[in-house]
């Protein structure tokens, strides 16, 4: 069976679509997509994506909008990433202790769409570091 090779990108509607892109590329590093055509956009490191559909009646993102997707992004150091984003006027809830697969943060961006931050640990952790 032929298959996907990995995620081409991320697209949802924003009220002020530039204004959001900046905000990603300033506080998460998340390159804009170049004008120039032919020229590559953000490029993430290697690592396991997890593409799950969660049924529709599930509450597990935390959010106050009921927003139906959640964008997770993996960081490499959660406490310098979490002190980058207090010290940008930014709240992110850090999860009070690690899980078995990593530690999780929740953030907003300024639309309100939830984020969460991943660091993870165990065998993710080891297979990103090769």
């Amino acid at each position: 069976m032929e298959k996907v090779t990995g995620i081409g990108g991320a697209f949802f509607r924003a009220k002020d679509p530039k204004m959001l892109a900046q905000w990603y590329e300033d506080h998460l590093g998340i390159d804009q997509l170049p004008e120039e055509y032919g020229i590559l956009g953000w490029r993430p490191k290697g690592g396991a994506t997890v593409f799950m559909p969660f049924d529709s009646s599930m509450k597990d993102f935390k959010n106050i909008n009921n927003q139906d997707f959640m964008f997770n992004f993996r960081v490499a150091d959660m406490d310098a990433m979490v002190k980058q984003l207090r010290n940008a006027g930014i709240e992110v809830n850090v999860g009070e202790k690690p899980e078995p697969n990593g530690r999780f943060a929740l953030l907003a961006d300024p639309e309100g769409n939830v984020i969460e931050l991943w660091e993870p640990a165990g065998i993710e952790k080891d297979v990103e570091e090769k």
